[in-house]
């Protein structure tokens, strides 16, 4: 069986990120952002080049995944309904009904994961990357909850400290 995790970056620091990867025994990310970059001093770690480099140095192979990322229409949806429910992206505590809906039919349907499952390693774990702290603000979760359903693999969720 397969084992996936899935991690954001808010609230970790680029030595607790790979500190929870190491932990794992994450031997493959799929970075699933579209855009791979993350505002702020705190994040600046998660810029994909500064990235991929320390996971290279943890020997950790990366993969950027934008297939499986939201469009920037979607974000936008996502967004809005944060601004109407108060909400900053990242205190998020879950997904709207209309994003979950658009971004399952919109890119999970049109999706073939199965040429990806056949690159995951069977030793050790893959990691499933994107920003949000918590998984259920995120379509890493929308993915995971795929993945899960039609194929033999478990998941959990890491959190920062």
């Amino acid at each position: 069986m397969l084992r996936m995790v899935t991690i954001g970056v808010y609230g970790f620091d680029a030595e607790s990120f790979l500190q929870h990867l190491r932990q794992a025994d994450v031997r493959l990310l799929l970075d699933v952002r579209q855009r791979r970059g993350v505002r702020g001093p705190d994040y600046a770690w998660a810029n994909s080049l500064r990235l991929q480099a320390a996971l290279a140095q943890a020997r950790i192979a990366y993969e950027h995944h934008p297939e499986l990322a939201p469009t920037t229409e979607l974000r936008q949806l996502q967004y809005a309904e944060d601004d109407r429910q108060g909400v900053g992206k990242r205190s998020r505590r879950e997904l709207s009904a209309e994003y979950t809906h658009r971004y399952t039919t919109e890119i999970l349907d049109h999706a073939d994961l199965t040429p990806l499952l056949s690159t995951l390693p069977t030793s050790g774990t893959t990691a499933l990357l994107c920003v949000e702290r918590t998984p259920e603000a995120c379509h890493r979760s929308l993915i995971t909850q795929r993945l899960t359903a039609h194929h033999p693999i478990t998941t959990t969720h890491l959190h920062p400290p």
